[in-house]
């Protein structure tokens, strides 16, 4: 899909050295600010998905923009997943490991109804452990994954690949190499 998205892709900043020496950040927030090019990455997205869904899981924070957006788009309501201790109320969390650290998500214990068919999506994919920690928590709270969908893949971290094995299926609008 990489080249049918290049106008996207020009939209995107890396950030060199950042949140640590000899990381590439693929920063969206470049994207987001084009009116036009925000619409043509829900519309790509939604273009990939393929049947009903009831719920788009947006992974903090980035995922949260343009999981909402594509929530809207596919007539689905939007699951926030969040770093734990940000949402109120009784939650269930999980932990991942991040390609430079680890961390925790959660989400609201009543947020996705044993059945419900759930979208996970965010900006990014690396090594996929924050969208297989997202996976855990709505397999554990009774949702059907239907995929997963990201604007960005960073193939050689295995994030596709991790995803896949697990399987859930994936899509991203464009890859870049390097980290």
């Amino acid at each position: 899909m990489t080249s049918a998205h290049d106008d996207l892709r020009a939209l995107v900043r890396t950030i060199p050295d950042f949140p640590k020496s000899g990381i590439k950040f693929r920063d969206i927030t470049t994207l987001l600010l084009d009116p036009a090019g925000f619409a043509r990455t829900i519309d790509a997205l939604a273009t990939t998905v393929e049947g009903p869904v009831d719920l788009v899981a947006a992974v903090e924070a980035r995922g949260f923009a343009i999981g909402g957006a594509l929530a809207v788009k596919l007539g689905a309501g939007l699951l926030l997943i969040r770093k734990d201790g940000k949402l109120p109320g009784a939650t269930i969390a999980e932990d991942y490991a991040l390609e430079y650290g680890t961390d925790r998500l959660a989400m609201h214990v009543d947020a996705c109804a044993p059945g419900a068919k759930v979208l996970i999506v965010d900006d990014l994919l690396a090594t996929g452990g924050t969208a297989l920690a997202a996976a855990r928590l709505i397999r554990r709270a009774g949702g059907e994954l239907v995929g997963a969908r990201f604007v960005i893949d960073l193939p050689e971290l295995g994030g596709s690949e991790a995803l896949s094995d697990a399987g859930i299926g994936v899509a991203s609008l464009m890859n870049f190499k390097g980290h």
